[in-house]
């Protein structure tokens, strides 16, 4: 190539006119230039019909994807945030239910301890009156033991008291004493 410019440069200065110039090295050349004006125009035909049935369907194709993948890095970034608030509500949600479940179990120890308490006391209450009821059970069977203390007592006397008698005492005065002491005994039951 450079010695095509070398070349040019050597007949630009032998020349005197420079549209002879350029028309000269055209021949040159070998340039002819009713074939050169048919292939200019099926150049310029095959640029346009390539423009318009290969090129711009091809960049509108691309146009098209171009913003489709505009369009899915917008919903990309639309789903980043969702997914950020869903996070966000997750975490939130998570919270109110371990709130919740510490206050559920709060509420449930309250009341086993509530319940416990009023068992406690049931039971105690029950103690007290089992206690009541064999204190006095307790004092029936002493009352009843004592009586028939008294009663065994009673009887041994008058039986001490009939053989002393019975020598000393006439058969009236028996019955007499004998009488009595049954309306004492009788008295004290």
């Amino acid at each position: 190539m450079d010695s095509l410019f070398i070349f040019a440069a050597t007949v630009a200065e032998n020349q005197q006119e420079t549209g002879n110039v350029v028309l000269d090295l055209a021949r040159q050349f070998g340039v002819n230039w009713s074939s050169f004006i048919a292939q200019v125009v099926n150049f310029t035909l095959l640029t346009f019909v390539l423009y318009r049935f290969a090129f711009k369907p091809v960049l509108k194709t691309l146009s098209e994807r171009q913003q489709k993948i505009a369009e899915g890095l917008q919903y990309a970034e639309e789903m980043k945030k969702k997914l950020s608030e869903a996070e966000k509500g997750k975490a939130e949600t998570l919270k109110k239910a371990s709130l919740e479940a510490q206050k559920l179990l709060n509420d449930a120890n309250e009341k086993a301890k509530a319940q416990l308490d009023k068992n406690t006391q049931e039971a105690s209450a029950k103690v007290e009156v089992i206690l009541q009821k064999a204190t006095e059970e307790t004092e029936r069977e002493r009352q009843k033991m004592i009586k028939e203390v008294q009663v065994e007592i009673s009887r041994l006397v008058v039986e001490t008291t009939a053989k002393v008698l019975a020598k000393k005492l006439s058969e009236k005065d028996r019955q007499d004493f004998s009488s009595q002491a049954t309306e004492e005994l009788k008295a004290l039951n």
